[in-house]
């Protein structure tokens, strides 16, 4: 068998391998759902004339501070999930 037909053989079985999963698809699902929910919370923060940086510092209306009590739930659980993956 020659060089090349073999390089295109172990092509052919390199593309059948499956793809691994990420080695903790916990932490990168929380990660998701957090960026989506940081988008949205900024997105909604400038809609409403405010400022993201000024969170800490300003009276948030119920909506923003659902979105603000959902991103630090999920920081809390991703930190939780990080620390489970190190142990």
């Amino acid at each position: 068998m020659s060089a090349l037909r073999r390089l295109r053989l172990a092509m052919v079985e390199c593309r059948k391998m499956p793809v691994m999963p990420p080695i903790n698809a916990e932490s990168e699902i929380l990660h998701q759902k957090l960026r989506t929910l940081d988008a949205e919370f900024d997105r909604e923060m400038r809609a409403r004339g405010f400022d993201p940086t000024q969170t800490e510092n300003v009276a948030l209306p119920s909506h923003l501070a659902a979105l603000y009590a959902q991103r630090a739930q999920i920081k809390a659980e991703l930190e939780q999930a990080e620390e489970k993956a190190h142990d």
